[in-house]
């Protein structure tokens, strides 16, 4: 949380010096009156899970607790659609892929064993966002973002001692600012997504290794967390 608030203290503080800015030649004055238009956008992302714990001995009477220690970055690419509703806000919907995996560690309660895998998961998402747009400086026009999304993983791979669910479903919040060019926008963009479904796949028949079930059974819930950070060009 206080990492979210000190990123929107700094969008906050870049809008402001930029409305304390002169009046300059603007590109492409009329861009943001167009009904539709297309773009698309390539960045960096991370994924995490939000994880709940059993708390209970599996049947081999061990406790188990798994955490993602740290991030691993991811790369996207994705497509922009998007609708003129009002001159401050557009309907957007951005179909998009996201390269990359999960580093989970397990450390057994008693004995302090470790174990840690690695979850690939490659998610297409659809996101459909309203837009809401600031007035337009000189050449800059800081904006919000929010809206709703469904992600299928199609990276996952059965038999491993982790398998995630194929979909997922949640809210997206973003910030970012168009930058006006003479023949495009440049609109670095920064965006959450939160996920609500559980994504631990609990029925593990697929399992090449019994004794892996206990690396499932200690997960009560994960759900999906996930930071991109893009550049737009529409």
């Amino acid at each position: 949380m206080r990492r979210l608030l000190f990123v929107l203290y700094l969008f906050v503080f870049f809008a402001s010096r930029l409305i304390a800015q002169r009046e300059t030649v603007r590109n492409q004055p009329y861009a943001d009156m167009r009904l539709f238009h297309l773009g698309f956008h390539i960045g960096l992302h991370t994924q995490d899970l939000i994880l709940t714990h059993t708390g209970m001995p599996t049947s081999s009477m061990q406790t188990w607790f798994a955490e993602i220690p740290a991030y691993a970055p991811g790369f996207s690419v994705g497509v922009i659609g998007d609708m003129f509703v009002n001159p401050y806000l557009n309907l957007r919907l951005i179909p998009s892929i996201h390269f990359g995996d999960k580093q989970f560690v397990f450390k057994e309660q008693e004995t302090g064993e470790e174990y840690t895998t690695s979850v690939r998961s490659n998610y297409i998402t659809l996101p459909v966002e309203l837009k809401y747009s600031s007035l337009r400086l000189n050449n800059y026009r800081p904006y919000l973002t929010g809206g709703v999304y469904g992600a299928l993983d199609v990276g996952r791979k059965k038999g491993e001692s982790l398998l995630m669910k194929s979909f997922d479903y949640g809210l997206s919040v973003g910030l970012g600012c168009d930058i006006y060019f003479s023949f495009f926008k440049l609109c670095p963009e920064l965006k959450f997504f939160f996920g609500f479904s559980d994504l631990i796949e609990k029925n593990r028949s697929d399992l090449t290794q019994p004794e892996w079930k206990i690396y499932t059974d200690a997960l009560g819930r994960g759900t999906s967390r996930m930071i991109v950070l893009t550049f737009n060009f529409e």
